[in-house]
């Protein structure tokens, strides 16, 4: 499995950015693709998480705020990120979960870094 993720850069607060994670390799068929944060200094923390079926789960922090979605056919799935605040800088993260009988893997991509000034 490989993630590539893009989309990170610098915006100004209350402007918009969209991330994508593109999927390659042999992928598990069901599985669930999504975001996680880290801010310098702190804990990785979760973002959004969506499956194969499209149910997406949100973060309290960003909820109303951030969409996820995929794209099964590209195996990509999105963050959009609207609103954004200058507490979103961080690196984001994407990853790739799944299960394999009573066993939970897991796979992350290299972290894209969003700056959002003042």
């Amino acid at each position: 499995v490989q993630l590539q993720a893009s989309g990170g850069g610098l915006v100004q607060a209350g402007g918009s950015r969209r991330l994508s994670c593109a999927a390659s390799g042999s992928l598990p068929p069901i599985n669930a693709m999504g975001w996680y944060r880290q801010i310098q200094g702190k804990q990785r923390e979760f973002v959004a998480m969506i499956s194969t079926g499209g149910t997406p789960i949100v973060a309290d922090s960003v909820k109303g705020r951030f969409t996820i979605s995929r794209d099964n056919a590209k195996n990509t799935v999105y963050l959009q990120m609207n609103s954004l605040k200058p507490e979103d800088t961080a690196a984001y993260y994407c990853v790739m979960m799944w299960v394999d009988g009573t066993s939970e893997f897991d796979f992350w991509g290299q972290g894209t870094q969003v700056t959002v000034s003042s």
